[in-house]
């Protein structure tokens, strides 16, 4: 894993024509530049093609710079694409079973949503991080009313594997996110929601409340 925090940035899943895909994939550019660490591609609303294109595209959109591109739950496209790794859900197969056919370097991540299911996911290891949440409300996820700062805590305490939150990620709120043992945070909004030329200032802001001191 990267310096703390460890920053990603999750793409909206919708589905994206031409025009679309060329400022996704120019947004994976700035923020990669912009000193995100993991850029997660989610476009589920596209056909393994589809989204094997885009995941090489924002490959190539990151080339030089230190941000590792993963696919959320396709291991195939990732494989295919030579991606930098995949992102699971909860009900994805076992971690073991990815790391036993993946290459050398390759990450993998899974979400967790309490700290039983963390420990129980941490036993089988090959394990990269987690990404715990939703920890506060959020937009990508209506009706959700959010773990809190306290379970985060709790979830970080009880596995060794780096942590990093999930959820209603936003300046306001980050603090408490950097004091909970989170390694870090993956957020859409807050870099969807921005202008692309805003990335640099949002990521820098953002890694200033992560570690601003209690």
């Amino acid at each position: 894993m990267h310096a703390h925090p460890v920053i990603c940035l999750i793409t909206p899943s919708v589905h994206a024509g031409a025009e679309e895909e060329d400022a996704l994939i120019c947004r994976v550019a700035r923020a990669a530049r912009a000193g995100v660490h993991l850029i997660q591609i989610r476009q589920t609303g596209l056909d393994a093609h589809s989204l094997c294109r885009v995941v090489e595209r924002s490959i190539q959109a990151v080339a030089g710079t230190a941000a590792r591109i993963l696919v959320n739950e396709r291991l195939d496209v990732a494989l295919t694409a030579g991606a930098h790794g995949v992102h699971l859900r909860g009900s994805s197969m076992p971690a073991a079973r990815v790391r036993a056919i993946a290459p050398t370097g390759f990450l993998i991540g899974r979400s967790v949503h309490s700290v039983d299911e963390a420990k129980l996911v941490a036993l089988g290891g090959a394990l990269d991080y987690m990404l715990f949440g939703s920890v506060f409300p959020t937009p990508s996820k209506p009706g959700i009313v959010g773990a809190g700062i306290s379970v985060l805590a709790a979830v970080c305490a009880s596995v060794a594997i780096p942590v990093l939150a999930v959820g209603g990620m936003g300046p306001h709120c980050l603090g408490f996110v950097g004091r909970s043992g989170a390694v870090g945070f993956a957020a859409i909004g807050l870099f969807a929601d921005c202008p692309s030329e805003a990335l640099p200032s949002v990521t820098l802001q953002a890694v200033s409340e992560f570690d601003r001191p209690q």
